[in-house]
């Protein structure tokens, strides 16, 4: 689905390169600017520092006078506000929000007819799938969005945050909203980030531990005459371990300077 963010009368440039990046980090690339502070704020060197490698993002990015301009093509309006509007949209949290949209039950017509007080308000099903575009509007740094702007979007994005504390860095709310909608279309495959471990087996536990026996007999810590349950113990610990085949490696290291120490004298 075509997916758009829209910055209004941003005033920072920083705060449009954090934007690109932003952005890019979740795989959208469709940046719209209405009436930015700067003309040739795509171009300002904090611009570019913010966007931290995401300049694509940016060269494609437009600049419009109008908010007409920048939804252009596109069906479905949210606006992001932390105060609901009197008669304006609901207000919904993203997840919650872009659940319902792809679900298909959100109402999504236009203007009523006949037939819609026929079918008692029905909601039509797969109306996500009918959605040319969904666009995310943000506002102005110092004031946010203007209730104008509000009222023509389909709904309220409200980022759940401490009620006592709840205005977001306008690049950390852009982030949030662009990781709940990718989210919500699939997300990404996680990365295998763990290398591949070579566990050892069970010949090279035994052996190792047998290593270790001569070594512990040999500094004095274990009777042979007496062993009790020590080796049958430490078996059972590095069993639970899960040891490596390097980890064996480092054990046998440890034995090996241990029978090279001077035997406790007698």
């Amino acid at each position: 689905m075509k997916t758009r963010f829209v910055l209004i009368e941003t005033s920072h440039a920083g705060n449009v390169g954090a934007a690109a990046r932003a952005l890019k980090t979740m795989d959208f690339d469709d940046l719209v600017l209405v009436r930015p502070r700067w003309a040739n704020v795509l171009r300002k060197e904090e611009t570019i520092q913010r966007a931290s490698g995401a300049l694509d993002v940016l060269n494609q990015a437009r600049v419009v006078e109008t908010l007409e301009e920048a939804l252009d093509g596109i069906s479905h309006m949210c606006a992001t506000a932390m105060t609901p509007r009197d008669f304006g949209p609901p207000t919904r949290t993203p997840r919650q929000h872009f659940e319902m949209l792809l679900k298909g039950e959100l109402d999504t017509r236009s203007e009523p007819s006949v037939d819609d007080d026929l079918t008692d308000n029905a909601v039509t099903p797969g109306a996500a799938c009918n959605q040319k575009g969904v666009a995310f509007l943000f506002g102005c740094e110092r004031f946010g969005m203007s209730n104008e702007d509000v009222y023509r979007c389909d709904v309220a994005l409200s980022i759940p945050s401490n009620p006592k504390f709840g205005s977001l860095n306008l690049g950390s709310a852009i982030q949030v909203v662009a990781y709940e909608w990718r989210l919500a279309l699939g997300g990404f495959p996680q990365a295998e980030i763990t290398p591949e471990v070579n566990r050892a087996d069970m010949a090279q536990v035994q052996g190792m531990l047998g290593h270790w026996e001569q070594a512990l007999a040999h500094i004095g810590f274990l009777d042979p005459a007496a062993p009790k349950k020590l080796m049958p113990r430490l078996n059972q610990l590095f069993n639970r371990a899960q040891l490596t085949q390097e980890e064996i490696h480092i054990l046998r290291g440890v034995a090996k300077a241990m029978l090279k120490a001077q035997p406790p004298s007698r």
